[in-house]
C-alpha cells in the first residue's frame, strides 16, 4: 500500500512531495491503528490521508475501519465506490489488489447487515426518522438495510399522537416494525361558569330592618334611663321644696339654708333634662322598631314599646 502511494499513476503526477510524504505517513498511522483494533483513529488517519491523494487502497482502509466500527452501511458504500472507481490503466499492482478486496470482503459483509421494514398506519403524510434521520416515503414498507444494534424508530403527522419504538437488531437479522399512529383526541372544551345572579331584594330590606330594630331598641333604652334619671330627680326635687316650703315662711329662706336652695334647683334640672331625653329616646325608639321593615324569618317577631313613670322599654313575641 505504501509502495503504491510512491509510484501512482500520470494522475497522481501533480501531487506535491510533501502531500505524498503526508499521506504516506497518515496511511502508515491508519494501518497500525487497524492493527491495533483501534478502528477510530484508523478511520481518522485513512480519510486524511485519502483526502490528500484519493487511491484505492486509502479508501479499502476506510472501509475496514468502519466495518471495525460497526458502520457497516457506510463501509457497504465505501467498498462499492471502490468498485465502481475501479483501477485506472497503468496504475500499481497495489490498486488492482484494492478492487478485488474490496469485492471480496463487500461480498463477506452484505449478507451480514441487518434489515428492518417500517410499516406506518395513519396518514399519508406522516414522517419517519431512524435514529434521528429521515426516511424517505418511497423506503417505508420496504426492507432498508441499518447498521447492527439499537435504533430508535419514530413517526409522526400533524394532529396525531407520535410514536416512537426501540429495536437491537443483531448481525443479518431482519425485523418489521409496524407504526400506529392514532388522532390526537381534542382539548375538552370549558363550559363558561353560570352568571352569579343578584342577591335577592330581600336581603337588603334585611339588613337595613335589623339595623333599624337594633337602633330603636338601643334609643328605648336611652329613653329609659332619662326618664327614670328624671323621675328620680322630681321626686328628690319635690321632697326638697316640701322641707323648704316648712323651713321658708312666705318664701323667704335665711341665707344659712342657701345650700339646700341651690341642691333643689339642681334636682329640678336633672329631673327636666332627664324627661327630656327619656322622651327623645322612648319617641326615637318607638318610630324605629314600627317603621322597620319585616323580612321573611322576622314575620313571626313582634316588638312593642313600652313606657311608664320613670321607665321605659319594649316588649316582643318570637
Amino acid at each position: 500500500m505504501l509502495l503504491a502511494l510512491t509510484c501512482a499513476p500520470a494522475a497522481l503526477a501533480q501531487v506535491s512531495d510533501a502531500d505524498r510524504a503526508t499521506a504516506r505517513s497518515l496511511a502508515v498511522e491508519g494501518q497500525e491503528a487497524l492493527e491495533r483494533k483501534d478502528f477510530s483513529a484508523a478511520l481518522d488517519r485513512f480519510r486524511r490521508a485519502d483526502a490528500i491523494i484519493h487511491a484505492p487502497t486509502l479508501l479499502l482502509g476506510v472501509a475496514r475501519a468502519q466495518v471495525g466500527l460497526g458502520q457497516w452501511i457506510a463501509a457497504q458504500e465505501s467498498y462499492s465506490r471502490i468498485l465502481r472507481e475501479g483501477a485506472p490503466e497503468k496504475s500499481p499492482e497495489q490498486f488492482f489488489e484494492a478492487v478485488a478486496a474490496a469485492q471480496r470482503e463487500l461480498d463477506a459483509l452484505a449478507p451480514r447487515i441487518p434489515q428492518v421494514l417500517v410499516s406506518v398506519r395513519g396518514p399519508d403524510t406522516a414522517a419517519v426518522t431512524i435514529d434521528g434521520e429521515p426516511v424517505p416515503r418511497a423506503a417505508i414498507g420496504v426492507r432498508r438495510p441499518v447498521d447492527p444494534g439499537g435504533h430508535t424508530i419514530r413517526a409522526e403527522a400533524a394532529g396525531f399522537a407520535p410514536v416512537e419504538v426501540k429495536v437491537t437488531l443483531a448481525e443479518g437479522a431482519s425485523e418489521t416494525v409496524a407504526l400506529d399512529l392514532k388522532p390526537v383526541a381534542p382539548p375538552p372544551s370549558v363550559a363558561s361558569p353560570p352568571p352569579i345572579a343578584p342577591a335577592p331584594d330581600a336581603a337588603p330590606v334585611a339588613s337595613s330592618g335589623s339595623s333599624r330594630t337594633v337602633l330603636g331598641v338601643a334609643a328605648l333604652g336611652l329613653g329609659g334611663v332619662g326618664l327614670a334619671a328624671g323621675a328620680v330627680g322630681g321626686v328628690l326635687a319635690i321632697g326638697k321644696h316640701r322641707d323648704l316650703s316648712e323651713r321658708c315662711p312666705g318664701d323667704r329662706c335665711d341665707p344659712s339654708l342657701q345650700g339646700d336652695v341651690d341642691s333643689y334647683h339642681a334636682m329640678g334640672t336633672l329631673s327636666t333634662i332627664g324627661f327630656a331625653i327619656g322622651a327623645v329616646g322612648v319617641g326615637a325608639g318607638a318610630f324605629l322598631l314600627l317603621t322597620a321593615p319585616r323580612s321573611p324569618q322576622r314575620a313571626g317577631i313582634s316588638i312593642t314599646p313600652v313606657i311608664g313613670l320613670g321607665s321605659a322599654g319594649a316588649k316582643g313575641s318570637f
